[in-house]
């Protein structure tokens, strides 16, 4: 392919889209950059195997350290298994790609984006997203593009299009915007609790640019005299459709307006009728029976179009009766309970939460900044992590078996927006210090656990005491759009998720919105839609709220007993060294005495942990003694450590040491030092004189009684 060079600008953010430079077997391959981060995106296409039915894409991002001038670390010294933000940077690729490829389409389709440099301002994933694109378009795979993804900021009142990472941090919005020829396909965002028009208008935003880069694919595809492959319609076999609706469309639809059914009921009596029909189709497909060829694949093509007729069924249902297959109205949520407190308090916080037949067991623990997730062998410019939210989603949630193994791309996925609904909320680390890590176990899954995870986490943080600004709740909200008809789904469940066109999950406080996501399984929707989803979604949201409140209104004034006690503290970063003292000898001390782990920043922050409140207090103290700045004429009461001839050495606080010269012991001659005092014994001492080198000379004369009573009620309350 010959090569080709095209730069886009948006309001003075370019990105350069190079093709045929590099990879030149892959299908198709474009080279996307933004300032010092450039992206390889390649598109392979290889011929289906025999029995799929489903579409086989794969799409990887790939980190390479040498990108931001690192090696890797570890014995190996090479990348491994990807980070946990290379695979969300997958997901976020696959999700606006899949709904645009024809549903009937099997063959096997790869995605690589490889980041080959980056520097500290351009994230990489928008520029991979749209990338793949065109990738898929040079390769002439079948697909219903261009697409495209920008990334949306805001500060201040102003929308900024690909804002940097220093401009993200600083805002209140992270909105990631994709969008086709027929409108958004993706949407992923992380918000400062805005408010539902500020997030429309920041979608919209981001479309309009979305538009210019799919304009922009398509005058690359032009100059280089490439045609867009077409998607084609679905092949049907009406001949199967209507062999099939004799014999189960009746039973389907009873099964669907039956509202006592619950899913398990529901689904075991689709089954069965499922597979009467395989077995139908078996014994009744006689040798002059026009289906008689299909006799051997009977079982597969049957449950397909089982499938596909339920499908109809029950969104018709929806489209003309406004009433779903439980029941419910079009906007109302699901019975819903909350618990907290239900495991014993060596767990620091719990929170149960049931909607529906959906259950999840949110646990929270608090750890030390010790314990913060280290982020610095990846790519992303941010250190470590304070808050982890983990997601676990065992097969027997949803009455199956299979073999247990890591968490997968949903599962770390789930985990990442709730993680990101929850964090708008958390105290600041300067108030609290701790670490804090919530899992979420899914006990039971019939649609929307990850916004089941968001309400259960909130009751969890709440019941361990963490002192959140806000709590947060959240809502999956679904969408069936046949023609010009549309319907609007609240708080969907399992049937209406997996038979339906939209899972739109929105979270957030009663203030404003904190997370977004949404996935389409049709080419993309209009701005009016999404806003009535986003309207829509917050009285959901605020029902929600309250049943939470109703079980806990605030978080707990006190930690469980068994969570570490932590406090922070600031010293002269010149000190550092004498705390930690010759070989860690002081920190050591301190530490034995005191029961107590001790953090030290370099910038003086000092971080005490320990199980017991007053071991903290006690090695607080003891820091705080051995960094306070001593003055001539500061009176102390201290121990005799060690004696000499000339005088006694005497320990004003742990590690700091004075010495008391024989003449100043007492009033007149001192024949021995030994005659005024022993090791061990206490003494009430006055700073005489602090040499140019540090060292400190002691005086027992001269110290008026209330200054050595005062000293005394000091050191009784240390």
């Amino acid at each position: 392919m010959q090569e080709f060079d095209k730069s886009i600008s948006f309001d003075g953010r370019d990105i350069r889209l190079k093709v045929g430079l590099l990879a030149p077997q892959a299908g198709g391959s474009v080279l996307v950059q933004s300032g010092d981060t450039a992206v390889l995106v390649t598109a392979t296409r290889a011929k289906g195997r025999d029995g799929i039915d489903f579409l086989p894409l794969i799409v990887d991002y790939e980190e390479r350290l040498y990108a931001a001038g690192k090696i890797p670390g570890g014995f190996l010294r090479r990348e491994g298994k990807p980070p946990e933000k290379a695979i969300l940077i997958s997901r976020l690729i696959d999700r606006p790609l899949r709904p645009l490829f024809p549903h009937w389409f099997r063959d096997e389709i790869q995605i690589v984006a490889t980041t080959l440099s980056m520097d500290e301002e351009v994230p990489p994933d928008v520029l991979s997203v749209t990338g793949a694109s065109l990738a898929v378009l040079l390769a002439q795979i079948p697909f219903a593009g261009p697409m495209a993804a920008v990334r949306v900021g805001l500060i201040g009142d102003e929308f900024i299009i690909n804002p940097t990472y220093k401009e993200m941090k600083q805002g209140d919005l992270d909105l990631v915007v994709a969008g086709s020829p027929d409108g958004i396909v993706m949407v992923e965002a992380g918000a400062n609790q805005l408010p539902e028009q500020d997030i429309i208008e920041a979608i919209d935003f981001g479309y309009e640019a979305v538009c210019h880069l799919i304009d922009e694919q398509r005058k690359i595809l032009e100059e280089l005299g490439i045609e867009i492959v077409p998607c084609g319609s679905q092949p049907t076999n009406e001949e199967l459709e209507n062999f099939l609706k004799e014999r189960a469309e009746e039973g389907i639809r009873n099964v669907l307006s039956h509202f006592d059914f619950d899913k398990k009921a529901r689904d075991a009596a689709l089954d069965e009728i499922e597979e009467t029909s395989i077995k139908s189709a078996i014994a009744e497909l006689a040798d002059d029976h026009p289906l008689k060829s299909l006799t051997k694949e009977a079982p597969k093509l049957v449950a397909g179009e089982f499938k596909n007729l339920t499908k109809k069924l029950m969104r018709a249902q929806i489209i003309k009766d406004g009433v779903r297959v439980d029941g419910r109205q079009l906007d109302q949520v699901r019975p819903i309970s909350c618990q907290v407190g239900i495991l014993p308090n060596r767990v620091h916080g719990t929170g149960l939460f049931n909607r529906g037949l959906t259950q999840v067991l949110s646990v929270a623990t608090l750890g030390t900044p010790g314990d913060a997730q280290d982020l610095g062998d990846d790519l992303n410019p941010q250190d470590e992590k304070r808050y982890l939210h983990h997601y676990n989603f065992p097969p027997y949630s949803v009455g199956e078996t299979k073999p247990l193994r890591p968490p997968g791309r949903r599962e770390i996925g789930h985990g990442a927006l709730a993680e990101r609904a929850i964090t708008p909320v958390l105290p600041p680390e300067e108030e609290f210090p701790y670490v804090i890590r919530v899992v979420s176990e899914v006990l039971s899954s019939n649609g929307s656990t990850s916004m089941g995870s968001v309400c259960g986490s909130t009751l969890a943080l709440m019941d361990a005491g963490v002192p959140i600004t806000k709590p947060v709740s959240g809502a999956a909200m679904g969408l069936i759009k046949e023609g010009d008809e549309v319907r609007i789904l609240t708080d969907i469940q399992g049937i209406e998720d997996f038979l339906g066109d939209m899972d739109f999950k929105v979270a957030g406080t009663d203030t404003g919105i904190t997370a977004l996501q949404m996935d389409m399984k049709i080419s993309g929707l209009s701005m009016d839609t999404i806003a009535k989803a986003i309207h829509q979604a917050k009285p959901a949201r605020l029902h929600i709220l309250e049943k939470m409140l109703a079980t806990i209104d605030k978080p707990r004034p006190s930690l469980s007993p068994f969570a570490p006690r932590l406090i922070t503290i600031k010293i002269d970063p010149e000190l550092i060294g004498l705390v930690i003292g010759p070989g860690g000898k002081t920190i050591k001390g301190i530490t034995e005495q005191s029961s107590a782990k001790i953090d030290i920043s370099d910038d003086g922050t000092v971080t005490i942990y320990a199980v017991k409140a007053e071991s903290a207090e006690v090695a607080k103290t003891m820091i705080l003694n051995l960094t306070r700045k001593l003055n001539e004429g500061d009176v102390y009461v201290g121990k005799i450590v060690r004696i000499i001839q000339i005088g006694a050495f005497v320990e004003i606080f742990p590690g700091k040491e004075g010495m008391i010269h024989i003449s100043q012991l007492a009033e007149g001659r001192v024949g021995r030092v030994e005659d005024e005092v022993a090791v061990g014994d206490e003494v009430v001492i006055k700073i005489r004189e602090i040499d140019q080198k540090g060292r400190i000379n002691l005086t027992r004369l001269g110290i008026h009684p209330e200054q050595a009573a005062a000293a005394r009620a000091a050191a009784g309350n240390l």
